[in-house]
């Protein structure tokens, strides 16, 4: 009898002890992480006589060229990708996620700064050097993008070089977009490039 009502108990306790666990609410699921930003494809650079080839995207700031922006961005959350033709025609972009919003519109707007002193630097480090720089607008996308030109030229051997730029953000994400040729402004995709800018803002979350 003993013997019986011990199995009986430990039936009951078991049973409550499933029903007590049943009642227990699981533990809510980490919420998965924000997706990073997404990169432009190698057939949202502008237009060009042969097909761009985009690379893979890098983790860190670029360790080479960028001349305007070199050293702006921190290596931690930041990532690039570069661009090539088969003629004289590269680019890059540049993504760095910042820990807030207000460091991130800090950071833009120093990268902003950069890119309108960017020929008077480069003067003053190459005395022989020439060019022209223009701010070439507004793109009205998310937080804003903002456009660049810089026209070098050394008379001296006869060399001419456009390049591109724009800086824009989207919250915390702010990106650089670069384009360079052998050539002049009149030669350069303005247009183009002020729609790809849409494309990488837009791109960004």
């Amino acid at each position: 009898m003993r013997t019986l009502r011990t199995a009986v108990l430990t039936t009951v306790a078991a049973g409550l002890a499933v029903t007590a666990l049943a009642q227990v609410p699981a533990a809510a699921a980490p919420a998965p992480a924000p997706a990073p930003p997404k990169f432009l494809s190698a057939g949202q650079l502008p237009a060009s006589l042969t097909p761009w080839t985009a690379g893979p995207v890098r983790q860190g700031a670029p360790s080479e060229g960028s001349v305007c922006t070199a050293g702006i961005a921190p290596a931690a959350g930041t990532r690039h990708r570069d661009f090539r033709t088969e003629l004289d025609t590269g680019a890059r972009q540049t993504i760095t996620v910042a820990a807030t919003t207000a460091r991130a519109e800090a950071l833009a707007a120093e990268l902003r700064s950069a890119l309108e002193t960017c020929l008077d630097r480069l003067k003053e480090q190459d005395p022989g050097l020439e060019g022209e720089a223009f701010y070439q607008g507004r793109v009205d996308i998310e937080e804003g993008a903002h456009v660049y030109s810089i026209d070098t030229s050394y008379p001296e051997v006869g060399s001419t070089d456009i390049g591109l730029y724009s800086v824009g953000r989207d919250g915390r994400a702010v990106t650089v977009v670069e384009w360079g040729q052998l050539g002049e402004l009149d030669g350069a995709p303005l247009e183009g490039f002020k729609k790809t800018t849409r494309t990488a803002v837009a791109k960004l979350y």
